[in-house]
């Protein structure tokens, strides 16, 4: 059931990582690309997760994953709200 679950998370970042990609390539704001990399990265975390035992989950490795991530929507958040000089 735990594959199950960590399979349809996978496949829904992964859906709304393409999404922000595709807004990227008609808007060319970078902040549609921050957030399309950190889904597709939060993506293949659930994948990594999905494949892996479950005691896996809590090493170190998976949470710098998810924090690369979320780095990365702060990071574009930041640089979009930024008062340009």
């Amino acid at each position: 059931m735990r594959e199950l679950l960590y399979g349809a998370t996978a496949m829904g970042t992964f859906v709304v990582g393409l999404f922000f990609l595709r807004f990227y390539a008609r808007r060319s704001d970078a902040l549609f690309a921050y957030f399309g990399i950190a889904f597709l990265l939060m993506s293949v975390n659930h994948v990594a997760l999905g494949l892996s035992d479950a005691a896996a989950e809590t090493t170190v490795g998976w949470y710098v994953l998810r924090l690369l991530a979320f780095g990365l929507i702060i990071v574009g958040i930041i640089q979009k709200n930024r008062v340009p000089d």
